[in-house]
């Protein structure tokens, strides 16, 4: 006999986590389940992410990403207050090296206020006052962001998730998908059968092939990237008050190494953002063939590869040379040394890419009529993870609603 629930959510990293917590103290009554195919909730972009509580400097006005990101980061400051999870507003500097970034200053500044945030711009002196280990022409400072330890949340929404009712089932690899007129059926590789109402995936790094095992008709596919850190020798854990960033290029997607402090004291540099040969391995020399023969049978990966392969290629020569990375953080940092570059945990990011090879840097839902897929949370998905967990419960009312 099939178990039954009235909601079954795929992915135990914050967002699912986030949405279950949320969806069980909404339906309180209901029975709900949690998969993770992992050993541990939180193994992959959720624990090996740079711990940044954004503010919402760089992403689109009105788009979900900046909406959520503000909402975000007020919601993360108050449920860590609330349930004494450890965080700092420490601000940030987004730091202008050369002319031509001090030019681009001006559009991110005005960003930042379109996107409600309270941003000062300093000069060269005003930089090294606050900042005497970092040499700048000006910077832009945001006093919003912040630091915390996502697993924590995420460990605490679970037990918040639980104590409410919910059931979290690990080691529950998803193998098969079967949407009936009433239900939706789950298969998972150790064997449990399952019959869920109404499905939500959370699933991040396998977002797109839990999509398609629904049946959607997608257009896009994820792209692995993985970003190396290395964490500064623990003399070096006072070198800095803020978290420090370079103007990004924005011809570029990512956000460029910089130096952050982390809720533990010590201090990280990172990450770069190098194509990863396999969505879920961390080491430079990983590669998994089923993902790299995905990757290279779809037609956006090389559009995206012959748009982008002059970056790619500076960020694949940082990623092997340990001097190249150092000159980087020199430009505003330029008492580092190489030993002061210790090593430090990768993580791989799961960026959706659309037939075309661009960039998908808004949220994505896609839904049937018994699931709804997330098919695309990019960052700042941990700090907007409990805003977006909310449109998720309101969307699944509204869909159900109209039943």
């Amino acid at each position: 006999m099939l178990a039954k629930y009235d909601f079954i959510v795929i992915g135990g990293g914050i967002v699912g986590l986030s949405t279950a917590m949320q969806l069980q103290s909404f339906y309180k009554k209901k029975k709900i389940l949690l998969l993770e195919k992992e050993k541990k909730l939180a193994s992959h972009q959720t624990g090996h992410n740079s711990g940044v509580i954004h503010a919402g400097v760089y992403y689109e006005p009105g788009s979900l990403k900046a909406k959520f990101c503000k909402l975000g980061l007020e919601q993360t400051v108050e449920f860590c207050t609330k349930h004494q999870i450890p965080f700092e507003q420490c601000g940030k500097l987004i730091v202008a090296t050369n002319q031509k970034e001090v030019a681009r200053m001006q559009d991110l500044f005005d960003r930042c206020k379109t996107n409600g945030l309270n941003p000062a711009i300093l000069d060269q002196k005003e930089l090294k006052s606050i900042e005497p280990n970092v040499t700048g022409l000006a910077a832009i400072k945001v006093t919003e962001t912040g630091i915390v330890d996502y697993i924590s949340m995420a460990n605490k929404m679970a037990k918040e998730f639980i104590s409410n009712g919910g059931e979290i089932k690990l080691n529950s690899e998803i193998i098969n998908l079967k949407e009936e007129q009433d239900y939706v059926q789950i298969q998972t590789r150790n064997k449990n059968n399952i019959k869920a109402e109404f499905l939500i995936a959370c699933a991040g790094l396998q977002s797109d092939r839990l999509a398609k095992l629904m049946g959607l008709k997608i257009d896009f596919q994820i792209i692995p990237f993985r970003g190396d850190y290395y964490k500064l020798n623990k003399r070096h854990n006072a070198i800095v008050k803020h978290l420090i960033y370079p103007i990004p290029d924005p011809a570029y997607p990512f956000l460029g190494v910089h130096l952050t402090k982390m809720i533990d004291g010590s201090v990280t540099v990172g990450p770069n953002a190098v194509l990863n040969l396999s969505r879920e391995g961390y080491s430079k020399i990983n590669f998994n063939l089923k993902d790299l023969k995905q990757m290279c049978s779809f037609s956006g990966f090389w559009k995206l590869i012959l748009r982008s392969w002059k970056p790619g290629l500076s960020e694949i020569y940082s990623s092997l040379n340990k001097n190249s990375y150092l000159k980087i953080c020199q430009k505003y940092c330029p008492s580092l040394e190489l030993s002061d570059l210790e090593p430090y945990r990768p993580g791989v990011r799961a960026q959706a890419v659309s037939k075309n090879g661009k960039l998908i840097h808004d949220f994505l839902v896609e839904e049937t009529k018994r699931s709804l897929h997330v098919c695309n949370a990019p960052s700042p998905a941990a700090t907007s993870s409990l805003p977006i967990g909310k449109y998720i419960v309101e969307l699944v009312d509204k869909k159900l609603g109209r039943e």
